[in-house]
């Protein structure tokens, strides 16, 4: 009988979260076939089978486990059933699938969200998500109302009736370490928000210009995030207390940028981090965006890439905020918040005239960051953005020609 245990997946990290299981109890699995889905404090992984034979399940799903500690056990030496000659083609897959079918059986709801349980539910009884009717947090859909559109086919739940019922819910692991680093954060730093706007006329108008090229050179599409990226960077060398951070009595400085990038993935926020960013072109950049963020969805980031940023970009502009106070990314010292682009009326040169403006937030510890940094960073990130061709050389072209 071989003993399948919980392996390390990082430092620090001493428990999970055993999500589901892919396999059932007594059933015969390959060598290296998923067995089920676990869920650290930071990333989501998958135990294999290290050997065929038959599965003794151990830990149960939902259960919060030790690392080391035995999740299951595999009969080696038991014979292989009829019919299971070669699944290995068939097994592996069928493991996969099942909750990739639960969330994407039809192209329409790219961002439907369903829990683990309910997504095995629906994949089994082969029910479609525009069948449900999801009642948890932003249309997520639970486990009760895939079996309420299974006892009542044809209606979808809360369309006759509202219910008042009250359904727990554990909090998993990684939303456990989200709101204890929010808590840590305003209960350990002097947080303050200083906020600017920024004209972001010119960056569209290049966008709109040289997209197609961009792409067809580049093979990534040019988006904002490439621009404001490259702005910190700049602005970050010219005012490195935002690139550091607080060690005990020590302020670590960083002579290079690992910008953290906030994305909203499916099971919460993670902050990857794009690594040198300052040494990185556009092309670069956007394809280190859209690799993290495509991992981030699949949740499929490991330590490596989570871990290490020295500041962080937040967008909370694609959910449609104006304005916010973004929370800083410890142990970094400053975190700055993109927003909406909105249309406005602004006096230029004596005149009102319509433009797409954009509410900037940056969030700094004022243990380290003093009102003439942040103001300082936040201006001159608002001057590159409106100014793109100052990020070729970080400096006017002909203040450079004049050496002033």
């Amino acid at each position: 009988m071989i003993e399948i245990k919980v392996p390390t997946v990082g430092e620090s990290i001493s428990e999970v979260t055993l999500v589901q299981w892919l396999k059932a109890d007594g059933e015969w699995v390959e060598r290296d076939e998923l067995l089920c889905e676990m869920e650290s404090e930071k990333a989501t992984f998958e135990l294999n089978a290290e050997q065929a034979g038959i599965l003794h399940i151990v830990a149960k799903a939902g259960d919060t486990i030790n690392i080391g500690d035995l999740a299951c056990k595999i009969d080696e030496t038991a014979a292989r059933p009829e019919g299971a000659a070669a699944p290995k083609a068939e097994k592996p897959a069928e493991a996969k699938k099942e909750p990739v079918v639960a969330t994407k059986a039809e192209p329409l709801p790219a961002d439907v969200k369903a829990t683990p349980v309910a997504q095995a539910i629906m994949a089994d009884k082969k029910v479609k998500p525009s069948e449900v009717s999801g009642s948890g947090v932003s249309g997520k859909i639970l486990k009760n109302d895939v079996l309420e559109a299974l006892n009542n086919p044809g209606i979808k739940g809360g369309a006759t009736s509202v219910s008042r019922t009250d359904r727990p819910e554990k909090m998993s692991n990684l939303r456990k370490t989200i709101s204890r680093r929010l808590v840590e954060a305003k209960n350990t730093t002097a947080m303050l928000t200083t906020f600017n706007e920024v004209d972001m006329g010119r960056i569209m108008d290049i966008r709109k210009n040289y997209k197609d090229s961009f792409k067809e050179t580049h093979g990534v599409n040019l988006g904002f995030m490439s621009f404001f990226t490259k702005a910190c960077c700049i602005a970050l060398t010219e005012w490195p207390a935002v690139n550091a951070y607080i060690d005990g009595d020590q302020i670590i400085y960083h002579e290079y940028c690992d910008i953290s990038i906030a994305v909203s993935a499916p099971k919460g926020l993670v902050v990857p981090v794009i690594r040198n960013a300052e040494s990185k072109n556009m092309a670069e950049l956007e394809a280190a965006v859209v690799d993290l963020a495509k991992k981030a969805r699949d949740n499929k980031l490991s330590m490596e890439e989570m871990t290490g940023g020295t500041f962080t970009i937040t967008n909370g502009g694609v959910f449609g905020s104006l304005m916010s106070t973004p929370i800083i990314n410890i142990p970094q010292a400053a975190i700055l918040g993109m927003h909406k682009i909105q249309d406005r009326a602004m006096v230029i040169n004596g005149k009102i005239e319509v433009r797409p403006m954009m509410y900037l937030a940056l969030s700094y510890d004022h243990r380290i960051i003093d009102g003439r940094e942040s103001v300082g960073f936040l201006v001159r990130v608002k001057e590159l953005l409106e100014n793109p061709e100052l990020m070729l050389i970080g400096k006017d072209p002909v203040k450079g020609l004049l050496g002033i």
